[in-house]
């Protein structure tokens, strides 16, 4: 590894590119790849510099939110199975609250 090669990513215009190759959704792995580094370097790099962690955690968190958007978008609307099974499992009365365990039956 080149000294000092780390400087040129603490550099706010390549923090920016972290933070976009992170939304993107490139693992660890592969931005090492595109910086010119090793994993363990770049791990290395990520405790040592916050800069670096930091803007790997703001992109990551753009796409965490994104997938959780969507996620709770086809709960609510876009998943009616859910909904069905939901409105179908209502207890009919305060009986069927009560645990099952230990019955051999229902009246």
């Amino acid at each position: 590894m080149a000294k000092g090669k780390y400087e040129k990513w603490l550099k706010e215009e390549n923090l920016l590119l972290l933070e976009g190759w992170a939304r993107d959704g490139l693992n660890d792995e592969q931005i090492a790849k595109n910086i010119g580094i090793t994993v363990s370097t770049f791990y290395e790099w990520k405790k040592k510099y916050s800069e670096i962690s930091e803007s790997l955690k703001k992109g990551k968190e753009v796409v965490d939110y994104e997938v959780e958007n969507a996620l709770l978008s086809s709960a609510l609307g876009g998943n009616t199975t859910a909904r069905h099974t939901q409105s179908t499992r209502q207890p009919k009365d305060s009986a069927d609250l009560k645990p099952q365990c230990g019955r051999k039956g229902r009246k």
